[in-house]
């Protein structure tokens, strides 16, 4: 997101805040597209996401007052929606499972094959703890900072630096780069 689209996502923020209802639904036309995508990139269900944006309206509604700069809006909305996802994730524990098995599973026409170094990287990361897959996830290939995940994730910045650190020494082991 570029700094004027920041800049005018704090303005309808602030006339939010303001009490014009205009500019919330602006706000939730602007974004709500994208924080499903991102829930459903975590939870790999369309319901779930659906009622985690829902949840992560219902923050930004009541928790408006706490944010300091209405130009990291769209920052704070996606560490909502991330959040939220990361809690529902963790809580269950056992669908996730379940649905990995499924996502692993050969599908009888051939449709999941994938080129042999890709599907080794996959599955080494499966094979890592789910704490330092969730870390690589969110430093890669949502390109939070170390401080945003500690923040998001609810444990101190070295800890995600060993995190991050073990799992890279797991992979490069694992597939002997």
């Amino acid at each position: 997101m570029n700094k004027s689209e920041q800049i005018f996502d704090g303005l309808l923020f602030l006339q939010f805040r303001a009490g014009k209802r205009k500019a919330l639904s602006l706000l939730v036309g602007r974004y709500q597209q994208r924080m499903f995508a991102k829930a459903y990139w975590y939870t790999k269900n369309k319901g779930v996401a659906e009622d985690i944006v829902q949840d992560s309206w219902k923050v930004v509604l009541s928790k408006s007052h706490q944010l300091k700069d209405p130009n990291k809006f769209g920052n704070w909305v996606f560490q909502i929606v991330a959040r939220k996802a990361i809690d529902y994730l963790n809580k269950n524990k056992n669908e996730r499972d379940q649905l990995e098995i499924w996502k692993n599973t050969p599908k009888p026409d051939g449709s999941n094959s994938l080129e042999p170094r890709l599907a080794k990287l996959t599955n080494a990361i499966s094979k890592l703890p789910h704490d330092q897959q969730m870390v690589l996830r969110l430093f890669y290939l949502e390109a939070y900072s170390l401080k945003e995940i500690a923040l998001m994730l609810k444990v101190s910045t070295g800890t995600v630096k060993s995190r991050l650190f073990h799992a890279r020494e797991k992979l490069k082991v694992t597939l002997k780069i």
